[in-house]
């Protein structure tokens, strides 16, 4: 049976990560969610929708995530698929069978659950994030002929494959580095349409003026590098 675990990096996600632990589809064996220097009730709410439960002290998505890969790498069984969603319930975390289902079934190797307008809430992603996102996944098209329309933070990748990456990026730049780098090692890689709703709280990134300028830089600063590796 295909072991399937999932990472989420949240902070002060309190009112939101209940929800997104009990929409996880029963085949995942582990939800693991770790706290970003959460200072309100994310921890404990967790713990008590029956995820297990990290501490990540250092601010910033990508500490989260290496967080999430680190205690995984340190246990006896390794999964099969790693999924990566978000703590914020903006995605519908009962779409994760979507979201493994070309790696289970088509052998791919990397899946993006693409936020496409048709199936977004209105309000749900900001003029920054649209702008972003078009402008991110157009330059890979122009740099690597790449074919993502999207920066979707639910994703799902094999754990083999995840390894070799070689993920370092410890703040916003964690997404694009991930699809940076399977585009480098020339990986299988798909997208799948997902809905997409208002978070609930507000956003640590998208919802500031310098969460989304760094977030922007992060971005360009990690396609021009691979730019010049061509």
């Amino acid at each position: 049976m295909t072991k399937i675990k999932v990472i989420i990096p949240a902070f002060n996600e309190a009112d939101s990560i209940t929800h997104v632990i009990n929409d996880i589809p029963n085949k995942v064996e582990e939800v693991i969610v770790v706290s970003n220097n959460s200072t309100d009730a994310t921890e404990k709410n967790a713990k008590k929708a029956g995820a297990t439960v990290l501490r990540e002290e250092n601010r910033g998505y990508g500490y989260a995530c290496l967080k999430g890969m680190h205690y995984v790498a340190e246990q006896n069984e390794k999964p099969d698929i790693i999924v990566f969603l978000d703590g914020d319930y903006s995605d519908y975390p009962e779409e994760l069978t979507k979201i493994v289902a070309p790696i289970l079934e088509d052998n791919m190797d990397f899946v993006i659950g693409a936020r496409v307008k048709t199936l977004r809430e209105e309000g749900s992603m900001t003029i920054p994030q649209i702008f972003g996102n078009w402008l991110a996944t157009s330059l890979m098209a122009l740099f690597f002929k790449a074919k993502f329309t999207d920066l979707g933070p639910f994703r799902a990748i094999k754990y083999d494959k995840l390894l070799t990456l070689n993920m370092e990026d410890k703040t916003y730049g964690w997404t694009i580095e991930m699809q940076l780098k399977v585009l480098k090692h020339k990986y299988t890689y798909t997208e799948v349409p997902v809905n997409y709703r208002n978070r609930i709280g507000v956003s640590k990134v998208s919802g500031t003026i310098k969460g989304a300028i760094f977030a922007g830089i992060k971005i360009l600063g990690w396609i021009f590098k691979y730019s010049m590796k061509k």
